[in-house]
């Protein structure tokens, strides 16, 4: 894999206009309460470079002339004492064994480092910094990223600072062989795990208990790591896109809506599906699945390069739109919207819903993306989404997810089965 990281860098290091440099924090977990921090996440634009998954590192792509390119990875000391309490830190040979970048420095000499270069190449054409500086919300707290560049605009104003984040969603968005097979792991391992829920799960059984079933099941298959937050919505509850209680009792006769997944060295599987809690579906409850899981098969056999998600997500509404009136639900001006207001597809990757950009809104061959219509009514107590991921090519798209029951008769067929 090295030889992957070293290759991803290189590529970025290309687009870069010398003189630049481009600096990618790992990220570092927050205080949660008293001496407890929150789980450390990697940044994942540092991983898909590096290969790492540690805190407190700084990966630094430098392109001072044309055709001249470096890199340094800034790592904390060993620590034998630290080592005792909480683990050893990663140290210079495995950094450079994983990552396959030969300079490896210490942290305390990041500053100094910086500086330095900086003030080294004023007397040549302008230096450009390149940052990750994007947010998902405003008012989120500044990354490290943004730290750095709020420092550099005081004590350096020459010099240029660059979002470098569509170069990041250029190489991700389209995922390299290793990548995919990353993925179906975690698509397997999820599969295995939604069928012993199924076999589990019975009338007056609490939300949270299914969801302890699932996450029991991937445990024993050695997994530890989900995507997201599980979510278990029981009833009314489905109607609800992201519930998160996941707390309440699942009665006799209500469909059980789960979305969730898996996820295999941080590459994720984002998985929905609905299923009566008895293991039977009513009539009603039947018919408003297969108008979900009609549409579902629409997108998959659809799919293709030059579409864009919007056209994939009017193709389901145009599709629900011809069936509203004969399903009974063309009354007192309600429209599709009413009963089904998210989109049918996302990017997936590193992250659930994985990077993206205005740049990138056609499809591509390389391209992952999810397939979840959803058909939510409230008054009915009835909300199903049938999720699957599936792989964009030059011909059909591929299913990643097809081993995973999906049909009415399957589900039934499969929760028969239980004890």
């Amino acid at each position: 894999m090295r030889e992957v990281y070293a290759a991803r860098r290189a590529k970025l290091m290309e687009g870069m206009k010398a003189p630049s440099i481009a600096v990618i924090y790992s990220g570092t977990a927050p205080m949660r309460s008293a001496d407890e921090e929150y789980e450390f996440s990697v940044d994942r634009n540092f991983y898909y470079y590096t290969g790492i998954d540690r805190e407190h590192m700084i990966l630094v792509l430098k392109k001072l002339k044309e055709g001249t390119m470096a890199e340094e990875l800034y790592i904390e000391p060993f620590d034998e004492v630290m080592a005792k309490w909480v683990g050893a830190r990663m140290r210079e040979n495995e950094a450079r064994e994983i990552s396959g970048i030969e300079k490896i420095c210490y942290l305390e000499a990041f500053d100094g480092n910086f500086n330095s270069l900086i003030e080294s190449s004023r007397s040549s054409k302008k230096l450009t910094v390149a940052l990750d500086l994007w947010k998902y919300k405003v008012t989120q707290a500044p990354t490290q990223a943004h730290l750095l560049a709020a420092r550099i605009k005081e004590q350096y104003p020459a010099v240029e600072i660059r979002d470098i984040y569509a170069d990041f969603v250029g190489q991700r968005i389209k995922k390299e062989d290793i990548e995919i097979e990353k993925m179906m792991v975690a698509q397997h391992t999820t599969q295995k795990a939604i069928e012993e829920l199924m076999r589990y799960v019975k009338p007056g059984m609490n939300e949270c208990e299914m969801e302890g079933a699932f996450d029991f099941a991937l445990r024993k298959q050695g997994v530890r790591e989900h995507a997201f937050p599980s979510i278990v919505a029981g009833g009314v509850r489905a109607t609800t896109l992201h519930y998160k209680e996941n707390n309440q009792e699942v009665k006799d006769g209500e469909l059980v809506l789960i979305d969730l997944g898996s996820a295999n060295e941080h590459y994720c599987a984002d998985i929905s599906r609905t299923f009566p809690v008895n293991g039977k579906f009513t009539a009603r409850q039947k018919e408003i699945y297969d108008l979900v899981l009609s549409a579902q098969d629409l997108i998959i056999e659809k799919a293709a390069p030059g579409m864009t998600l919007r056209e994939l997500n009017q193709m389901v509404i145009d599709h629900y739109a011809a069936r509203l009136d004969e399903l009974g639900l063309a009354k007192d001006g309600k429209t599709v919207a009413d009963y089904y207001y998210h989109g049918v597809s996302h990017q997936l990757g590193l992250d659930t819903h994985d990077i993206s950009c205005s740049d990138y809104e056609v499809l591509e061959p390389g391209m992952v993306i999810t397939v979840e219509p959803g058909f939510y009514i409230e008054e009915e107590e009835i909300g199903i989404r049938i999720e699957n991921d599936i792989l964009i090519t030059e011909g059909k798209a591929v299913d990643l997810s097809k081993g995973i029951l999906k049909t009415t008769e399957d589900i039934e067929a499969w929760m028969s089965k239980r004890d």
